[in-house]
């Protein structure tokens, strides 16, 4: 189940986090700011030619196992001997560079060594990228400079933080697979087919069903259940966004039969100190939040120096990276107690070979963003992948509209074992829905005391409840 999407212009919290709004990586000065999973009737292009796409194949960009000599040209973007994808990320942004900009390393990487291994079915993939800026009018002028004059055939790794370009883009029947859903827009127009799937309409009228979005509350569940928290502090600044979805959160920690504590901070003169006192006094267990990076390394710096008994720090996936020692470096306890939930594989976790394939492709063609690695990258690299299996169903004849019969399936794909099971199937909420998902905690100890994330249960796909849909306005 998709998690909140974005919190307006000051304060973002990345669709998709299963933990809701509970800490972001944008700095301060956000807030300042206003398909078919592989089938054996498939043709896979991640591992060997042929592969199922199962968390047993290979992990390793491939040629695909269809007829080698491309076919007839049929389609824009596509010639016999290449196809070109397009590329939107938010990287030169006041955000910063590295808020929104895994997804475009994370898809290159994959079409690199897609490329070096011999393309999908014969063709080599041209991507051609666009930086929006993080500013919606640019967004739009880089979507018009895709379709228009580059010609490109479908999207891949799109990451942007204002999405304005996506009527266009979808009034253009361009496919735009696996995007980063920042803003809504993934739950609103058609050909656009977010990295978390879909059960929505996306008709281009309303967002979700009737104008709301629905959640669920795994992390919350997994917190209660797992970790034995039954306190939850809950702390949001002052602030318009940071106020709205902590009511959200609150719904959903309740909802999992959490006592709530809330905590709002001024968000000029944050007491953190006074914060974590006063959830120490009250016996909390479990923090959630809804504040920023810098906000949350100064919260639980006083964690640490109050004293909180917590059993758990929830962070989001957009907070499961490899630079966490030194955001909270001055938090040591703390830090070694945040837990972060995805639906992707932990990118530690070199033991999988389509987590070994990806972490070798980024070593190679990426290998400064070594210190920088994120969930966000993994999520770029299955975008990649998914476009190319779509791709590869095509066998020579490469078009949108069988791209998007493939998306459109409505059997479960799995990235070759990257993602837990996602499909795009419409169907109304019914109150409560099955959620499988990864959980991995920060252990300063990992990776021969370089620090890393841990991967907490046995298998994503097992780990999976029954849990509550929670009803949200845009």
């Amino acid at each position: 189940m998709r998690r909140l999407g974005a919190l307006g212009a000051g304060l973002v919290l990345i669709a998709g986090v299963s933990c809701a709004a509970c800490g972001t990586r944008l700095p301060d000065s956000a807030f300042g700011a206003a398909g078919a999973a592989g089938s054996a009737g498939s043709t896979a292009v991640v591992g060997s030619a042929g592969s199922s796409g199962s968390p047993g194949s290979s992990g390793v960009p491939g040629s695909s196992g269809a007829s080698g000599a491309p076919g007839a040209i049929a389609e824009i973007g596509v010639t016999a001997t290449s196809i070109k994808i397009g590329m939107i990320d938010s990287v030169d942004s006041l955000l910063g560079p590295d808020t929104f900009s895994g997804p475009r390393y994370g898809a290159q990487a994959f079409f690199k060594a897609l490329d070096a291994a011999g393309g999908v079915n014969g063709r080599q993939i041209t991507v051609v990228a666009c930086d929006d800026q993080g500013l919606g009018g640019t967004d739009v002028s880089c979507a018009h400079k895709l379709i228009d004059q580059d010609k490109v055939f479908a999207f891949s790794g799109n990451s942007a933080f204002a999405y304005d370009g996506a009527s266009y883009i979808s009034a253009k029947g361009v496919p735009d697979i696996g995007g980063e859903p920042i803003s809504n827009a993934y739950d609103r127009y058609p050909h656009l087919y977010s990295i978390y799937g879909s059960d929505y309409p996306r008709d281009g009228k309303s967002i979700g069903w009737l104008g709301k979005l629905y959640s669920s509350t795994e992390a919350e569940h997994y917190a209660k259940s797992t970790l034995k928290a039954h306190i939850a502090g809950l702390v949001s600044y002052n602030q318009a966004d940071s106020a709205r979805y902590a009511a959200y959160e609150a719904q959903a920690l309740r909802a999992e039969g959490f006592t709530v504590v809330p905590e709002q901070l001024d968000i000029i003169l944050s007491d953190f100190n006074s914060a974590a006192l006063d959830m120490k006094n009250k016996g909390v267990d479990v923090v959630f939040d809804t504040i920023d990076t810098a906000g949350n390394a100064r919260l639980c710096k006083a964690i640490d120096a109050v004293g909180v008994p917590i059993v758990a720090k929830m962070t989001t996936v957009q907070s499961w990276d490899a630079t966490i020692a030194a955001t909270y470096k001055d938090a040591p306890k703390c830090r070694n107690l945040l837990y972060a939930n995805s639906s992707n594989r932990n990118y530690e976790d070199t033991s999988v070979p389509a987590v070994k394939a990806f972490r070798d492709a980024m070593a190679k063609y990426f290998p400064e963003r070594e210190g920088k690695l994120s969930e966000w990258e993994v999520d770029g690299w299955v975008s990649a992948q998914w476009l190319t299996d779509a791709v590869a169903s095509c066998g020579t004849a490469v078009t949108r509209a069988c791209v998007e019969k493939f998306m459109n399936s409505g059997q479960p794909y799995d990235a070759h074992g990257m993602i837990t099971p996602t499909v795009f199937d419409v169907k109304a909420p019914t109150g409560t829905t099955h959620a499988c998902f990864n959980v991995a905690q920060w252990q300063d100890a990992a990776n021969g005391g370089r620090g890393g994330w841990v991967t907490r249960v046995p298998d994503m796909d097992a780990n999976c409840y029954d849990v509550p849909q929670v009803a949200y306005s845009p």
